[in-house]
């Protein structure tokens, strides 16, 4: 029997993204130019050869990643492209049929989806509003059993941009480590926080952790399609064995430049051109939410993401679908984390292009308003 189930929020966004005028179901904050990006690293590419680069990413690159996690070496790392293909080789390596795989829920849905498609038991661990969008640890405690094989945390997560606490990571830790479960940890929104530290990883919490992280979120390079895998290393071998059967290498040019864009020169500025967008983009969208009086939420602590609830007499999904057909603006149903009645909007955009999009977005908001509402 065929496995396979649709990545829903995939389709949807490669479906329409190119084809709408307003793109607000993008996570990450617009991107950078190549030009933007070997201006701040002062350099060129002109010495690069086009070639097949090392293929589990060079060392510069690698020793680059590995600053970012405590006690990481570059033999700690895998290059991959995009968090996708690293998120994939984990679960293709760690999940046999008849395995149980814990996922805190809403989240990103690639893992959940992968575990399916692998014969494994997904076991859904809810993240509640009421709690800040953190996990009871008796549900922790309850979704993993002895056949749990892995624990997926999206942290910070998507779609919400909530980061656990210290009490909810000490108890995903302690539920793996009871059972010997593995963490697969997607962090790509990590280094995009709004205020305070930067959100520490779970590499370094446990033995069994694999962190995966990419350039797209935090650094505004989502079109170099570099990520990465962060693993002991005798799991970190294992998982660059598979890649010889997907992609076998980074491309040798998108390895380079993210190199430069991770250079601590460098990665400091990126960061403060991300920071303003998240900070100006959520601004916007937070006193536009206000003022339409139909939305309820929880702002959030990272990302270029936001996951309201909406007061509409109307599904998520045929929500998005009527402002991507009668107003060109692409956003996220709800329906596709499985939580109808929310919208995730996307606010990493120029100023002047969210501010148009939602005011197309407010157009419909004000038909499908009840009459005396408002």
């Amino acid at each position: 029997m065929n496995r396979f189930r649709p990545f829903l929020m995939e389709r949807w966004q490669s479906t329409w993204e190119y084809v709408v005028d307003y793109n607000l179901s993008e996570s990450g904050v617009h991107p950078m130019t190549v030009g933007e990006l070997l201006a701040l690293a002062g350099a060129d590419v002109d010495h690069v050869l086009l070639g097949y680069g090392q293929s589990n990413g060079s060392e510069e690159l690698r020793s680059h990643i590995a600053r970012l996690y405590r006690g990481a070496t570059a033999d700690n790392v895998v290059v991959t492209n995009g968090s996708a293909e690293a998120n994939f080789v984990v679960m293709w390596n760690l999940v046999e049929p008849g395995d149980a795989v814990a996922a805190l829920v809403p989240t990103y849905m690639q893992a959940p989806g992968l575990a399916h498609a692998l014969r494994a038991e997904v076991r859904e661990i809810p993240l509640r509003l009421g709690l800040g969008w953190q996990p009871e640890p008796d549900d922790i405690a309850a979704a993993v059993t002895e056949r749990t094989r892995v624990i997926v945390v999206t942290n910070p997560n998507n779609p919400t941009g909530a980061v656990l606490s210290d009490e909810a990571r000490a108890a995903i830790v302690r539920a793996a480590d009871r059972v010997g479960a593995w963490i697969l940890a997607d962090e790509v929104y990590t280094g995009a926080e709004h205020a305070g530290p930067r959100t520490p990883s779970f590499f370094g919490d446990y033995p069994r952790v694999v962190a995966t992280g990419s350039m797209s979120k935090a650094y505004g390079l989502p079109g170099l399609r570099v990520g990465w895998v962060v693993a002991p290393p005798d799991k970190a071998d294992e998982l660059w064995a598979r890649t010889d059967y997907t992609t076998i290498s980074p491309g040798e040019l998108t390895d380079r430049l993210a190199a430069m864009a991770l250079r601590p020169d460098v990665v400091g500025r990126i960061r403060e051109r991300t920071l303003a967008h998240l900070v100006r983009g959520l601004s916007v969208l937070e006193d536009w939410m206000r003022e339409t009086g139909v939305f309820s939420w929880r702002p959030p602590e990272a990302g270029a993401i936001c996951f309201p609830r909406y007061d509409l007499p109307i599904n998520s999904s045929d929500l998005a679908e009527r402002l991507r057909a009668d107003r060109s603006v692409l956003v996220v149903p709800g329906d596709h984390f499985g939580m109808d009645g929310y919208v995730r909007f996307g606010y990493g955009l120029p100023e002047s292009a969210l501010r148009t999009a939602l005011e197309r977005v407010g157009e419909t908001i004000r038909e499908l308003r009840p009459a005396g509402v408002g």
